[in-house]
């Protein structure tokens, strides 16, 4: 059994317009944009990084913003809603703050817990769970303050048609079944970060995802550094899993492979950080490129929209 995953890194998704990818993290949701760069295999994209003030582990909400790009359509084999945790009692503050912004939002619970679910711009799927600090401190942008701030993700949810293989290959990575509630069942790593929980829900009958804008494009992982991924990544081969080598992603290192039900899995490594290349008092202000796409930057400058806050 893996011993070295902590809970979530970050999470990737899809959307259309960048600049109300911006608006919506930023604005609605208060969160800290850490990075402006550019998506390593496509350059003429953005890849914009959302999280707390230093984009901790288990923060970090990032994008890939295609303009024009078609919503996507819910389904299996995907992560079917991604989860932040907000201090307890903040529920309210929140629905209110989306009526006034023309958001709709449900409130509900599961495993105890008081959740709001809502839907993004791109009609992600988002909820936020009512959760415990444990040492976690909200950034405060945009009139959200401390007692109702994002403190980082809470977990995330799958829709599987099947949830059995995906179940193991959890308890492999060092997961514990907890409990079930109808057809989802909860699995929780210990002695990691904060962002600990995966809920998988089990829909035999539903359709087959398709990703487009508002579509999870993957969930990472997080080992503490570079010799505990390596560790994973021989476990997961060894196991029988197809998991590439490692990548250096500027502010991780990032391995991938496919899981049983669909979902594409990283593990990243909490280092170097997003403070590598900018001061952290202006983190996510610069567009920061690769470099090997260093050589682009008037070319990319001129083509990527102008992002306006």
């Amino acid at each position: 059994m893996i011993t070295d995953i902590k809970g979530l890194h970050h999470v990737t998704s899809m959307a259309g317009d960048p600049n109300v990818n911006n608006a919506f993290f930023t604005d609605t949701l208060g969160l800290r944009r850490v990075k402006k760069t550019v998506n390593f295999d496509a350059p003429d994209v953005y890849h914009l990084y959302y999280g707390d003030e230093v984009g901790t582990p288990g923060s970090v909400m990032t994008y890939f913003p295609f303009p024009g790009m078609p919503k996507g359509a819910r389904g299996t084999g995907e992560v079917g809603v991604t989860e932040f945790a907000v201090p307890k009692g903040a529920l309210p503050y929140w629905q209110e703050r989306f009526s006034a912004k023309g958001m709709s939002s449900q409130s509900g619970s599961a495993f105890g817990e008081q959740r709001l679910s809502f839907e993004g711009p791109d009609g992600d799927a988002f909820a936020l769970v009512e959760s415990e600090e444990r040492g976690r401190e909200a950034w405060t942008g945009n009139g959200v303050g401390t007692a109702e701030g994002v403190l980082g993700f809470h977990g995330a949810r799958f829709a599987l048609r099947d949830a059995a293989a995906t179940g193991e290959l959890l308890e492999f990575m060092g997961y514990q079944k907890a409990e079930t509630e109808g057809n989802v069942t909860r699995y929780l790593v210990e002695g990691g970060n904060a962002a600990d929980t995966i809920d998988l829900e089990e829909a035999p009958g539903a359709p087959t995802a398709r990703q487009g804008g508002g579509s999870v494009h993957h969930i990472a992982f997080a080992v503490e550094d570079r010799a505990a991924q390596l560790r994973v990544r021989q476990q997961l081969m060894d196991t029988g899993y197809n998991v590439t080598p490692v990548i250096d992603r500027d502010y991780f290192w990032a391995i991938y492979f496919r899981t049983p039900g669909g979902v594409l899995f990283e593990i990243a490594t909490n280092e170097p950080g997003f403070d590598r290349d900018e001061d952290t008092a202006h983190l996510g202000e610069a567009l920061k490129l690769p470099t090997q796409h260093e050589h682009l930057r008037p070319k990319l400058e001129e083509l990527l929209p102008e992002i306006t806050a």
